[in-house]
């Protein structure tokens, strides 16, 4: 019966993901024919790609035997001023002049929890996915630094939630060492929160569990990048970020942590 209820709403949730992205490819095959657009940076053909691999620690907030998890990743950088790739974030600028950054983006999303690697009674509990979302960007770069919101939605459907972020980032650069420090705030609508964080009537009666359902969150975080180039051809790459749980997650009895960390460490070729 759950099954029955969830279909129409995913069907919808695609519908729209499919319409929104097809109105976004028209604004952008137009955008020769709109005066604002073609102040658009022009495509830079000699844009760099580096590829590598990222060694990922990431500290959960769930209750689990061991709450930090080690992940090996692909690493992929690139830019020419009309798509770009950001580690696991790929997108297409609507618009980009320099100043002025609207994009279109999809990436990884999401917490994921295995009741085999949780304690006591939460291995009762059903499994939390990781999924993808997709959404909207737009940001601004200033004298003092640029200023970035974003929206999206859980196009797999596992939570069927929306998450946004307010961000402001800086750029330091000193010879071969450039670092990128952000602050911000991250929100998550009370159906991702639900999904990640709540335990329902039926999982609570079968583990003891004490049931929970939660709200709609805002989660603030700080995060530090920095890229190193040894070479014409290898750099290294280093992130670490650090979030705050607040009550609507920190009440779940799947958590136990005030904070959500990771680091990241990668080696990149340039080619």
């Amino acid at each position: 019966m759950l099954k029955l209820a969830a279909q129409p709403h995913f069907s919808t949730r695609a519908m729209l993901s499919t319409l929104t992205a097809t109105a976004l490819l028209s604004v952008s095959s137009l955008s020769s024919a709109i005066p604002f657009l073609n102040k658009n940076l022009p495509t830079d053909k000699d844009a760099e790609l580096s590829v590598g691999v990222n060694l990922m620690a990431v500290k959960s907030a769930y209750d689990l035997e061991d709450s930090t998890e080690v992940r090996v990743l692909p690493g992929i950088f690139y830019d020419n001023n009309r798509i770009y790739a950001r580690g696991a974030q790929a997108g297409a600028y609507l618009i980009n002049d320099g100043v002025n950054q609207l994009s279109a983006y999809a990436q990884l999303a999401g917490n994921s929890f295995d009741p085999d690697d949780a304690n006591g009674a939460l291995q009762g509990l059903d499994e939390r996915k990781l999924s993808a979302e997709a959404g909207i960007s737009y940001q601004r770069r200033t004298p003092i630094g640029a200023f970035r919101g974003q929206f999206a939605t859980d196009v797999l459907d596992e939570s069927g939630g929306n998450t946004g972020r307010l961000t402001y980032l800086a750029k330091i650069t000193r010879n071969k060492l450039t670092v990128y420090p952000s602050i911000g705030f991250e929100y998550h609508d009370a159906d991702y929160n639900e999904y990640y964080y709540g335990v329902s009537e039926e999982e609570s009666a079968e583990t003891g569990v004490a049931a929970y359902k939660s709200n709609s969150s805002l989660n603030p975080y700080v995060s530090v990048s920095a890229n190193y180039d040894f070479n014409d051809k290898w750099a290294g790459f280093a992130n670490q970020s650090v979030s705050y749980v607040p009550n609507e997650q920190y009440d779940s009895p799947m958590v136990d942590s005030r904070t959500e960390a990771s680091t990241t460490l990668g080696l990149l070729y340039k080619f």
